[in-house]
């Protein structure tokens, strides 16, 4: 293949080290900006330079219908000859095509259906910086065939960041080449939401700002079509400063391909291009000056805890926003204007977070169980999937019967990845057309696929089969595609049972009689809204609900009616009859619980639950209630303080008895008593004194009596409880009962003095002493001084070392 004439782009000046590097090393890395060439020119040259077919691999499908058209055009061929292209729906090549563009996916599914990709000599995998989960797992994947079947395979990736050092780790170490993009100045000016301003009136006024101020076309980045159609309706009318119209043009992945080339194609008027992220990188929109950027961007995300995958506004990177500065000036001096105030760029992240860290995995565990490897271990990964969000990917694929148990993918499996569709809506189009008939399964896919203004998803659909705009159009189109991927007959159609086949966790039951709060299977709570049209609804076949800030639910987006008999047949699997014994409202509760998921169907008592359940629930209230459900008698609660004790004093292998000790160790304790309750009451029967003792250490339990005693002797032979309630251990004893007692008794081997608290004969404290000898010394005479005159009748001798203990008082003579 000859090179046509190329147009002057900064990309010409590294094309030979780009060809060159291909054919020394296989890999290379490619750095450029966007407007540099680097997705037209570059496949033309990789073409030129060696046999084979080009696949040029693009993140978008109008990117790749776009930059296949570019390609023809410097050829000076239509579409479909030297250069062609395939998306999803649509595909235009032939046998003199040497160039194909296609989408990440797409190839990914190639590379499925034949590892090998005969006929093909090198793929080029274009703007990788953006990080989506379709072109990061086909990365791995070519990495996997160039390592095992193709050593000849040529693989470039291009970037549009300088941070590509592990995108060419990922390659084999490949060498990069960075095409340098042509300096124009670019002003960048502030324009940040008033008080109370709404991102879209920010938006409409700052390009309305920037019509005034500057020369040229806009480029303005909004996050998604729903803000692209509320600019659009705020911007109708608009004129320049001469007076002359200017016409907004929207570019977004869902518009029709016509629309989409009006955007992408250079008036005699000037224009407002109202664009999503389509437009940051792979595409030229010629004529633009001025950039006017909203700052966020939409990225899937899932709600883990509550099962919600969907997508999220998100403040853009920093390196984002610095692309879509670039488009300003690509022609000669631009401007930008950021919808954000100055001081809180700083504060952006560097790069986008990789989709494979954010987004649901299942479609991307189906294609590594086709891949024959389930857990993605042995690819070349630029981030490995995350663990978690892989394995709830690969259960899901189990209950849809895509996997077995082992995680091998089925034949069913294999025909649902074949479809090219996310995994829920290939098996509700597969087992739909099967209930339904194809047409009817297909159009309900179509609509969960694309979104819905309406709740109501018949609603919808009667809207769509009546209406002739351009999303009905779409929607038919996209109807007719999937009818013809599957085999069924006519049937009666039912939207809720294919909801349901593609969501069966979110079938939802609702919570009580009058209330909008909806229980789903998968066991979050959703709320319907007051206009949803599906208020009178007990059950829903729930397609798409988000959770927003603040709200104690999630709220329903989309759904159909159901009922209990058509939630059973769609989620069979998640059927269960169980045995529920657990601790509710302070006692044990055993019933009979027949469920789909956490929705409860029927349930009655149970009236011989077993043991081992009944012992379960048992350990849930003592853990909810805590030993206050035990009988503890006075002895009981001594023995647990004296245990405390040698613990806190001696430690090991003296056990702990706090409340979250015995808590942890209730096995330990309270078998076998735990094992014959049935109930709080049997609870509050348990002996806990003999229960204790099973935590005394053995042999060292022979001597707990004398390392903590429970009552000392003293002079008089009293023998007199220690209380070990306290930090230390006490000894409440009247003062004449320890006359000629000399030293501080001492517990646990020696190790803690006893607290003596000396008593009047009233039974009032009338010293605290740890130290009885030191007391005798230098207290006694000042209390002795204090006592004998309120109690005469007892003894207070001068000398109480050497005095008799008496417990009374002194004998009449």
């Amino acid at each position: 293949m000859r090179l046509p004439v190329l147009p002057d782009l900064p990309v010409r000046a590294v094309l030979d080290e780009v060809t060159g590097a291909l054919a020394t090393h296989a890999t290379a890395v490619l750095i450029a900006p966007p407007g540099t060439g680097k997705t037209t020119i570059v496949p033309l040259a990789m073409a030129a330079a060696a046999g084979g077919r080009v696949v040029v691999a693009e993140p978008r499908r109008l990117a790749a219908r776009a930059a296949a058209g570019r390609m023809a055009a410097l050829l000076g061929e239509p579409v479909g000859e030297t250069v062609g292209y395939a998306v999803r729906g649509d595909r235009k090549v032939s046998a003199r095509t040497r160039i194909e563009v296609v989408t990440s996916g797409l190839l990914v599914r190639r590379l499925q259906h034949d590892p090998e990709l005969p006929g093909v000599g090198a793929v080029l995998l274009d703007e990788c910086h953006e990080r989506h989960l379709d072109a990061d797992l086909l990365l791995a994947l070519l990495m996997d065939t160039r390592a095992g079947l193709r050593e000849d395979l040529r693989v470039l990736a291009t970037s549009a960041t300088v941070a590509a050092g592990r995108l060419a780790e990922v390659l084999g170490g490949a060498p990069v080449i960075t095409a340098e993009a042509r300096a124009f100045p670019t002003r960048v000016e502030h324009s940040p939401p008033a008080r109370g301003e709404r991102i879209e009136a920010c938006v409409a006024r700052t390009v309305r700002r920037a019509l005034s101020e500057a020369d040229g076309d806009l480029l303005v980045f909004l996050p998604g079509a729903a803000e692209i159609s509320r600019v659009a309706g705020q911007l109708a009318g608009l004129s320049d400063t001469d007076g002359g119209t200017v016409d907004v043009l929207p570019l977004h992945g869902r518009l029709t391909a016509a629309r989409q080339d009006a955007a992408l194609a250079e008036g005699d008027r000037r224009r407002v291009v109202l664009a999503s992220a389509v437009a940051e990188s792979s595409l030229t929109v010629p004529g633009v000056r001025i950039v006017v950027d909203a700052g966020l961007a939409r990225v899937p995300r899932v709600d883990h805890r509550r099962g919600l995958p969907g997508l999220a506004t998100v403040r853009v990177s920093a390196a984002v926003a610095e692309q879509r500065a670039g488009r300003a000036a690509r022609e000669g001096p631009g401007t930008v204007y950021r919808c954000w105030p100055r001081n809180e760029h700083a504060g952006l992240p560097a790069y986008p977070e990789p989709e494979i860290r954010t987004a649901e995995l299942s479609r991307l565990a189906l294609e590594l169980a086709c891949w024959s490897t389930p857990d993605g271990a042995g690819l070349s990964w630029w981030d490995a999937p995350p663990e978690g969000p892989l394995r709830a990917g690969r259960e899901l694929l189990r209950t849809l019967g895509a996997v077995d148990v082992a995680g091998v993918v089925t034949a069913r499996g294999r025909v649902m990845a074949s479809l090219g569709l996310h995994p829920r809506y290939a098996r509700a189009l597969l087992d739909g057309a099967d209930s339904v008939g194809a047409r009817a399964a297909a159009e309900v896919v179509a609509l969960l696929d694309a979104g819905a203004g309406l709740t109501d998803a018949d609603a919808e659909l009667h809207g769509l089969r009546s209406r002739r705009d351009e999303a009905a159009r779409r929607w038919r189109r996209e109807a007719d595609r999937l009818a013809g991927l599957v085999d069924g007959g006519r049937g009666t159609p039912d939207t809720a049972l294919v909801v349901a086949l593609a969501h069966p966790e979110r079938l939802a039951r609702r919570r009580c009689p009058g209330s909008n709060v909806y229980l789903m299977a998968g066991g979050t709570a959703v709320e319907l809204r007051g206009d949803s049209g599906l208020g009178d609804a007990e059950w829903l076949a729930v397609a798409e609900a988000t959770r927003e800030p603040g709200r104690p639910h999630g709220i329903v987006r989309l759904a159909a009616r159901a009922d209990q008999a058509l939630a059973e047949r769609a989620a069979g699997p998640l059927l269960s009859e169980v045995d529920d014994v657990a601790w509710r409202d302070g006692d044990v509760a055993a019933r009979r619980v027949r469920a789909l998921g956490a929705i409860t169907l029927t349930e009655r008592p149970l009236r011989n639950p077993d043991a081992v359940l009944v012992r379960d629930a048992l350990r849930s209230g003592l853990r909810e209630q805590g030993t206050g459900l035990l009988r503890w008698t006075a002895e009981g609660k001594r023995v647990r303080e004296r245990m405390g004790f040698l613990h806190d004093a001696i430690g090991p292998p003296w056990p702990e008895v706090t409340e979250r000790a015995l808590l942890s160790e209730v096995d330990m304790w309270l078998e076998p008593e735990l094992s014959r309750a049935r109930g709080r009451a049997d609870l509050a029967r348990i002996d806990t004194t003999s229960a204790l003792r099973r935590l005394l250490p053995w042999p060292a339990a022979a001597r707990f009596d004398e390392l903590a005693p429970d009552r000392i002797e003293v002079p008089t032979g009293s023998r007199v409880h220690v209380d070990y309630t306290g930090a230390q251990p006490v000894l409440a004893v009247k003062l004449q009962e320890t006359f000629g007692w000399l030293t501080t008794p001492r517990i646990a081997d020696g190790r803690a003095p006893v607290v003596l608290h000396l008593l009047s004969p009233a039974g009032r404290p009338a010293a605290v002493t740890a130290d009885l000898e030191s007391f005798w010394h230098n207290g006694y005479a000042a209390v002795r001084a204090e006592l004998r005159g309120r109690y005469p009748k007892h003894p207070w001798p001068e000398d109480p070392l050497t005095a008799q203990a008496k417990r009374g008082t002194n004998r009449r003579r």
